[in-house]
């Protein structure tokens, strides 16, 4: 699963290829870690309202980490504690925390310069396991579109707050991924949409989405290493 990702400091680049139409106030946080704010692409809440106004797409920043709708406000404090950055795609119709914006079509694409995910391989001849920090980017530069869902909960004053997480696939047999988490556990990777979908992926009936819910292609994807800070 991805805990750690790079986000865009570029608002331009994001109008750009995203197909937002207004820049957001803010872009966040450019190293996001779960429970911290970062930004998603989504349809807006009135897309339907039959409003020229409304734009098709819009940036929203809010909480790496899902929380369904239907928490209760005194329910909040032990759903915030859940690791919902990251939903399972054989999961996410039936999972309670998820299958509320699953079901309601709460589609996001959630722009990324990089993602991070540990490489458990040994790391010198006396195969001394230590896991080191690997950050995956696009082999033509361009920025990634992962595919994720967003919701909204009421907070303990009432206050209407936002979340997102991001689907994830099986990578056991993926080329490049297969290689990454410990050894024993099952491989997972995010999904990475290729840009042609990301209308499809906002817009299309919950089958029809179901089906871009497969890993990216290795050879676009370039891993490096980073280098493991002094103790």
């Amino acid at each position: 699963m991805c805990s750690h990702y790079q986000t865009l400091k570029d608002a331009e680049l994001l109008l750009k290829k995203f197909g937002v139409r207004d820049k957001p106030a803010a872009l966040g946080m450019y190293d996001v870690w779960p429970k911290l704010q970062g930004l998603f692409v989504r349809r807006p809440v009135a897309h339907d309202a039959g409003d020229d106004a409304v734009p098709d797409r819009e940036a929203v920043l809010g909480r790496w980490g899902l929380i369904s709708a239907s928490t209760r406000s005194d329910g909040l404090n032990d759903a915030g504690k859940l690791s919902t950055f990251n939903a399972r795609d054989d999961q996410v119709a039936r999972a309670f925390t998820f299958r509320g914006a699953w079901q309601k079509g709460q589609r996001c694409i959630i722009p990324a310069e990089a993602i991070f995910e540990p490489d458990w391989r040994p790391v010198d001849e006396g195969l001394s396991m230590k896991s080191v920090a690997t950050r995956f980017t696009r082999a033509d530069g361009a920025p990634l579109g992962i595919a994720g869902l967003w919701d909204q909960w009421h907070d303990a004053a009432g206050q209407r707050q936002e979340s997102y997480t991001m689907l994830t696939v099986n990578a056991d047999d993926h080329p490049l991924f297969k290689h990454y988490h410990q050894s024993g556990k099952e491989k997972r990777m995010i999904v990475i949409l290729p840009e042609g979908a990301y209308g499809d992926w906002l817009t299309a009936p919950a089958e029809a989405a179901r089906g871009l819910l497969v890993p990216f292609p290795a050879d676009k994807l370039v891993a490096t290493p980073m280098p493991t800070p002094m103790p």
